[in-house]
């Protein structure tokens, strides 16, 4: 089991786009799994799926991928965000991976990918192959995603 700390070391601190609180508690609730088994089949805290369910507090993704196994579920149950409407990151999340793990996997920096995710940066062509491959979506697909990032709304986090 990976402790806190060691989570912790590896994971972003944005929100969430796209979890549902009350998706998670009806996928669980139709397992017939309690909070409290939920939390400790996947080695959380109990508090933390309350927390979840609550709408308190957002899961990270490393995390919630731990929950999504422990359902037996694909990440995409837990997180929805329509196809046409995902930035980078969102491909990113529906893999269960973190930043940090997608940089690793790519060989692409951390905050480089964190740059890219927000549309801070340009996207090489190189890069964009790299990601697209590791996101399992075509080029054209991580472009769009890429586009819609850049020219989000002001206020609007990617």
């Amino acid at each position: 089991m990976v402790s806190s700390n060691e989570r912790n070391a590896t994971v972003s601190r944005r929100v969430l786009r796209g979890f549902d609180p009350a998706r998670l508690t009806s996928l669980r609730e139709s397992r017939g799994m309690s909070r409290a088994d939920l939390a400790r089949k996947s080695g959380l805290g109990g508090a933390t799926v309350q927390q979840w369910e609550a709408g308190t507090r957002s899961p990270q993704v490393d995390t919630l991928a731990l929950v999504a196994k422990t359902l037996g579920l694909p990440i995409s149950e837990l997180v929805d965000v329509p196809r046409d409407q995902r930035f980078p990151g969102d491909w990113r999340v529906l893999l269960g991976l973190t930043q940090p793990q997608l940089g690793q996997q790519v060989g692409i920096s951390t905050s480089m990918i964190a740059r890219i995710e927000r549309g801070e940066v340009k996207l090489t062509d190189g890069n964009a192959r790299r990601l697209a491959t590791a996101l399992e979506i075509g080029v054209d697909e991580l472009v769009r995603s890429y586009e819609r990032a850049r020219d989000r709304p002001a206020g609007v986090q990617a």
